[in-house]
């Protein structure tokens, strides 16, 4: 085989390698407060926000940062944070006494951290002063993520700026009880849902108009239960969980058992996850089902009508999962948890699978791109072989 053939095989190879990636407890209380406005100085503006993410990096600056990021690498799924203590009766604006108070605030999310905090009561409202050690976050909202993409950006609450930190001011219902929290990731510029706890006991006692409960001897007398019958209560059969259910049918198709290729739509979360499309149709008893390959590798399990399904892949590549498919050219609802960096989160999807669009088997990206690898490696071998009694041609 001549330079110049070579040269152009090499450059066809490379060209074709690269086109083929604490539960919210209720205490006894005749009506839910409303949640009262911010004050004058939180300030909201800013873009429409979406609810969902697939992936989160830790909201931090500097040292903190990079320490989180090794830690998210280290760990794959940082799950939320318990927050609260047992036994926790929320505490309202209407039993502390008016004034500016110190007070400790646990959060959810280690991205979410909260270093100092303020309570500030007034006529039985109160509000939570929170400081962020970074300037990663835009936006608050008092409600859960989804609240707050659908809610008007004049009701999100801006921050102000102390020392390259940020200070949010927003309304907290009860002490010693979760509070929803939303915020707005800048480098994401999407939505998290954050829980926080503002702790009554750590407020003067004389700001509450009753004492709290000894809430560590609560949680001694926990520790203490009598384990004879935390035994019997341990060793009670588990009821069945959604994981453990069979896979719901998929739905009859009138082709042969074999392996196909089927064009598939997906919607939901932010965007940035996809599904290769076509897909591998596999029909086995006349029924179909679908091998998606994820343009991620941080997937763990997708569910799909309550039964759960596990990431196939364990070599470290994209996440690849069989599922059924239940119907054809409507959209099947379906769930997957995503564990790249941060918390692991469930995100909602749909999928459709066009029935119009089912074809051979090679018509799969990765089908095709093994049949090039296939096709130049017979092509370089037969090469070699035709240059080899070249050579010895000429050397007659």
């Amino acid at each position: 085989m001549n330079r110049g053939a070579k040269t152009a095989l090499a450059a066809l190879l490379t060209s074709l390698v690269l086109a083929g990636c604490a539960a919210e407890r209720h205490a006894p209380e005749p009506s839910p407060e409303p949640v009262p406005s911010a004050p004058a100085e939180a300030a909201s503006a800013g873009p429409a926000a979406a609810a969902a993410a697939e992936t989160e990096e830790p909201e931090a600056n500097g040292e903190e940062n990079d320490a989180l990021l090794r830690l998210a690498a280290a760990q794959k799924s940082i799950r939320t944070k318990k927050i609260g203590r047992y036994g926790m009766v929320p505490v309202y604006g209407r039993d502390v006494a008016d004034g500016v108070y110190p007070i400790h605030v646990d959060s959810s999310s280690p991205f979410f951290r909260i270093v100092s905090a303020e309570l500030i009561v007034e006529n039985g409202e109160m509000f939570g002063r929170i400081e962020i050690p970074s300037m990663s976050y835009l936006w608050v909202y008092p409600g859960s993520k989804l609240q707050a993409a659908k809610a008007d950006q004049s009701q999100w609450l801006g921050f102000e700026e102390v020392d390259h930190h940020t200070v949010f001011t927003l309304p907290v219902p009860a002490l010693d009880a979760e509070v929803d929290c939303a915020a707005y990731s800048k480098a994401r510029e999407i939505w998290y849902d954050r829980k926080l706890v503002f702790y009554a006991s750590s407020l003067p006692k004389e700001a509450l108009a009753f004492p709290l409960p000894d809430y560590e001897l609560i949680e001694a007398a926990v520790r203490d239960y009598d384990m004879e019958g935390l035994d019997e209560l341990l060793s009670a059969p588990e009821p069945e969980r959604a994981k453990d259910l069979p896979p719901p049918e998929p739905v009859a198709v009138e082709l042969p058992d074999g392996e196909y290729s089927i064009e598939v739509n997906m919607t939901g979360g932010s965007g940035r996850a996809s599904v290769s499309s076509p897909t591998l149709l596999i029909v086995r008893g006349s029924r179909a089902w679908a091998r998606l390959l994820w343009s991620s590798a941080y997937y763990d399990y997708m569910i799909v009508d309550d039964a759960w399904f596990y990431n196939l892949t364990t070599d470290g590549g994209n996440s690849a999962f069989e599922i059924p498919i239940t119907r054809m050219d409507d959209p099947i609802s379906v769930v997957a948890d995503t564990t790249a960096m941060g918390d692991a989160l469930e995100i909602d999807y749909t999928l459709t699978f066009y029935s119009d669009s089912v074809g051979s088997k090679g018509q799969i990206p990765q089908e095709a791109a093994k049949k090039v690898l296939i096709l130049a490696g017979t092509i370089i071998a037969a090469g070699g072989v035709l240059n080899y009694f070249v050579k010895k041609r000429r050397e007659r």
